[in-house]
């Protein structure tokens, strides 16, 4: 194997496939960065526009601040610039870019200068960058400027530099997502200077910041950020490239550092000299440990290692990496390759020479086969101190006879059919029974059984089987041959067998893991509640690692404990403390960890993306690291499986939330209009007519007397139906609506309506076809009457004056159909599923009387409580609405209350 051979199984890295299809659907961002004000960022951003410009690009300017400076002004005049938007703060007009008419204007390139400004409050985006990702999300390409102090991931070591911290960020993810950062660089000399000669603040201000500020020593230093963050981005650009074409490395445009680590104690060592190494190159550096499948027969102590050396990667700044694989070398090369590694570090061989040869050696493999990698072999000893663990551990896993005795069983068994069919075979074949004894030793008994196994077979088979019989001498030259043969044989089949045997135990633990996080992902994608995918993830996190687990939530500013498997609530001071630092700082705390390690649980944050959603909390009796290497790979999948299902429960509730109170304020809203209009005309028109009654009784003629009572009296019944509805909406809405239900005829109850409605239908005519013949029904008739009433006053408000609103009824089998018909405008489609809905109001003409918005609503709650239907609809032999009631016959609906 050599790096040509991985080259030529080598394929494009999907995840870099899937960002750069991202890439093509969106615009492209790029970043002018300085390391100060002052650098000429703006100059350069609008140098490269009118470069795009002369190139036929459709280039316009969203947002440029010149401060006053003539050069830069100057840039400006020839671009088509958009208008800024006025937003009105504390008594103040602030301006901002108008993001609408950028979008609107629809040009291909945009420039945006100062990214991390703050948005005036009213703007649809809090921070200026969000205004940019939005045009990027719209193909619109965007160049725009940032100084190197507002990158969020630098803030703090900016203001330990400058004494100054910056409140305006930008989050890495901004940068990480642009598609070029160009640096604009300046010597702190040249800038000092242009500062003097006021080029960037007036003269009074560019003192205070030379003294303060941009002093050299600041300005080299913010120099060095801003080179180094611009490199990291180009480096992993660079990288993403490669893995995209499928081009194997290393390219050494950068330095990384790959340190190889296994079980051996001197694995720390191998990891704090990689951190040392790769601060020498001021390099990126990663932990890698290949998980071969005799990984399994490794001890506690051994797999803690390993736990602690990955730990170590971690807390050193490191990034620690666990691979599963069968060929260690192989593995390791190919991942340094796809990644652009360009140092390896490995431990010395310190296997004998034999065992070097029978086996071979990782550190002599790796040099062979490193092409192009710098491989540094290290010897890396150190002393492993005493754990109380590992004494335990290697006194549990003292020698056992059992396996050994077991691999006699099968060379026992093959003596006996050896026996039997020394009578028909010959030796050779005979040969074949132990061969099988062998074969079934390596495939349960292990390697060293089969070792084992293949001498005694070897020494039973000549003592038995070859001339001379019963004596371990060998006449026959043929016989000495096939003995040999037959010992290299039964050793080779046995190492073969037993590999075997290791990879289908590592296949059958992968793959009943697989099927458990298959399952899992399973129950949480069928849990509707928080409470069902917090009980679920505690029972699979404690089965599959066999610990005690508690998750906890934020709740009121801290995190509390919402559920446990086995259940268990009561967390002392240090757990309570361990569990609140892990959800602040989104990072492990507690037992076996750097921060409060006193605590008796490990604190781990269940996180989506780089947002917490809450913490989980594990233990066990055991002493020693909590977590193996595939231990933590695994509540890795688990919680972030948990995780995202978590947020989505919230989300759904927080959805379910808004969408709550949107309705809450819809209803509000419309309730308060209704109140407003619909009680202060009656009150209006109530007030005057008696006002009038009071001051100028005695000068009003009778007839306007009688009309001005008429008014109060008209009004009053008009508001006292208001009152009357928002009272029975009331009712409806709270469930309190019991109807009294008795057997009733149909024209009693509609004549009684009608009688009531008088008034109101005085302008219309109307037509009652109801046949003498109907069944009676079992119906309350207040609610019933109530509901007539509705419909008319509805029919009588959208129909004009003069119109027919008629009432008829027929028997459909079990059923009473009545139909309320007018002959208005009718009603729109879009408003036929919503008519019903409290406060709804279809559009009226200038004709139709206002309304609350209650009276259908009420006719359909008072009908369903009845256990009728009601529907509308519109007529079809002319315009004009119709609303349909059915109500079961009372014999029917006597006989469904007996059933």
């Amino acid at each position: 194997m050599t790096l040509d051979d991985l080259s030529a199984d080598a394929r494009p890295s999907p995840e870099a496939l899937l960002a750069k299809a991202g890439q093509e659907s969106r615009g492209r961002l790029k970043i002018f960065m300085g390391a100060a004000p002052g650098v000429g960022k703006t100059y350069e951003m609008l140098m490269s526009g009118r470069s795009r410009k002369s190139e036929r690009v459709d280039v316009v300017v969203g947002l440029v601040e010149t401060h006053g400076r003539k050069e830069t002004e100057a840039l400006v005049d020839g671009f088509e610039v958009i208008p800024r938007a006025k937003v009105a703060y504390k008594g103040q007009h602030l301006d901002e870019m108008d993001l609408d008419a950028v979008l609107a204007r629809r040009s291909q390139l945009v420039l945006v200068d100062e990214l991390a400004h703050t948005n005036a409050p009213g703007s649809r985006h809090p921070k200026r960058y969000l205004d940019v990702l939005e045009l990027l999300d719209r193909g619109i390409d965007v160049y725009t400027t940032l100084n190197v102090q507002h990158i969020e991931s630098l803030n703090d070591v900016v203001a330990q530099i400058t004494r100054i911290r910056v409140r305006e960020t930008v989050p890495d993810s901004v940068i990480d997502r642009a598609d070029d950062v160009e640096i604009i660089d300046l010597t702190p000399d040249d800038l000092i200077k242009r500062l003097n000669e006021g080029k960037v603040y007036l003269p009074k201000t560019a003192k205070r910041a030379i003294k303060n500020y941009f002093s050299p020593g600041n300005l080299t230093a913010l120099r060095e950020l801003a080179l180094r963050r611009t490199a990291q981005r180009v480096d992993e650009q660079l990288l993403s490239h490669m893995q995209a074409h499928a081009i194997r490395g290393p390219w050494a445009a950068g330095e990384r550092v790959l340190v190889c680590i296994d079980q051996n104690p001197r694995s720390s060592a191998l990891v704090r000299y990689a951190r040392r190494h790769a601060d020498r190159l001021r390099a990126p550096w990663t932990a890698l440990y290949v998980e071969p499948p005799r990984a399994l027969n490794l001890t506690d102590a051994q797999k803690d290692r390993i736990a602690d050396a990955l730990r170590l990667a971690e807390q050193l700044g490191g990034e620690a990496i666990t691979l599963p694989g069968e060929n260690v070398v192989r593995e390791i090369l190919g991942y340094a390759t796809a990644n652009n590694f360009t140092h390896l570090i490995a431990g010395r061989s310190e296997k004998s020479r034999w065992r070097e040869i029978l086996h071979g050696s990782v550190a002599h493999e790796l040099i062979r086969h490193a092409g192009d990698l710098s491989i540094h072999i290290i010897s890396g000893r150190e002393v492993e101190e005493a754990h109380p663990r590992r004494a335990a551990t290697a006194a549990s896993r003292r020698f056992s006879f059992q396996p050994y005795m077991l691999s006699l069983l099968y060379v026992g068994v093959a003596f006996v059919f050896g026996q039997l069919l020394s009578r028909v075979l010959g030796v050779q074949n005979i040969a074949l029974t132990f061969l099988m004894a062998v074969l079934a030793s390596a495939a349960t008994a292990g390697l060293r059984p089969a070792l084992f196994g293949s001498v005694v077979a070897a020494l039973v088979f000549n003592f038995f089987f070859l001339d001379p019989r019963y004596t371990l001498l060998i006449q026959d030259p043929e016989s000495l041959v096939a003995f040999f043969f037959f010992l290299g044989a039964a050793a080779i089949t046995s190492n073969l067998t037993a590999r075997v045997h290791r990879q289908a135990a590592a296949a059958r633990q992968r793959a009943r893991t697989t099927e458990d996080l298959y399952l899992f992902s399973k129950k949480l994608a069928g849990a509707g509640t928080l409470d069902d995918v917090l009980w679920a993830t505690a029972h699979q996190i404690a089965s599959m690692l066999k610990v005690r687990v508690v998750i906890l939530l934020p709740d009121n500013g801290t995190v509390a404990v919402k559920a446990g498997y086995p259940p268990d609530d009561t967390l002392v001071d240090a757990d309570i403390a361990a569990a609140r630092w892990a959800w602040e700082h989104n990072r492990p705390a507690g037992r076996s960890a750097d921060t409060l390690p006193g605590a008796r649980r490990l604190y781990l944050p269940l996180i989506t993306g780089n947002t917490p959603v809450g913490v989980v909390g594990l233990d066990n009796d055991r002493e020693g690291p909590l977590l193996t290497p595939e231990q933590q790979r695994l509540f890795d999948a688990l919680a972030d499986q948990a995780a995202v299902a978590i947020e989505r429960i919230q989300l759904v509730a927080d959805v379910d939330q808004a969408k709550r109170a949107a309705e809450a304020d819809k209803l509000r809203s419309a309730l308060l209009t209704s109140i407003s209009h619909d009680l202060k005309t009656p009150l209006a028109a109530i007030m005057g007519a008696a006002g009038t009654l009071r001051d100028y009784s005695q000068s009003v003629p009778e007839m306007d007397r009688d009309e001005l009572l008429g008014t109060i009296v008209e009004e009053s019944e008009r508001l006292n139906r208001f009152i009357a509805n928002l009272l029975d909406m009331t009712r409806i809405e709270s469930g309190a609506t019991e109807p009294s239900i008795s057997a009733q005829y149909l024209d009693d109850t509609v004549e009684s309506a009608l009688r009531r409605a008088s008034k109101i239908l005085s302008e219309h005519t109307t037509s009652v076809k109801i046949p003498r013949d109907l069944p009676m029904l079992r119906l309350d008739a207040v609610l019933f009457e109530q509901v007539l009433f509705n419909l008319l006053d509805n029919a009588a408000k959208y129909a004009p004056a003069g119109t027919l609103i008629s009432l008829r009824a027929w028997q459909d089998g079990e059923f009473v159909v009545l139909q309320v018909l007018d002959e208005g405008p009718g009603i729109p489609p879009s408003d036929l599923e919503k008519i019903f809905d409290s406060f709804h109001r279809v559009r009226k003409t200038d004709h139709v009387r206002a309304g609350t918005g209650l009276g259908l609503s009420i006719c359909r709650g008072f009908v369903e409580a009845m256990r009728g239907t009601i529907k509308a609809g519109n007529r079809t032999d002319r315009s004009g609405a119709v609303f349909t009631i059915r109500m079961r016959s009372s014999s029917e609906t006597s006989n469904l209350d007996e059933l």
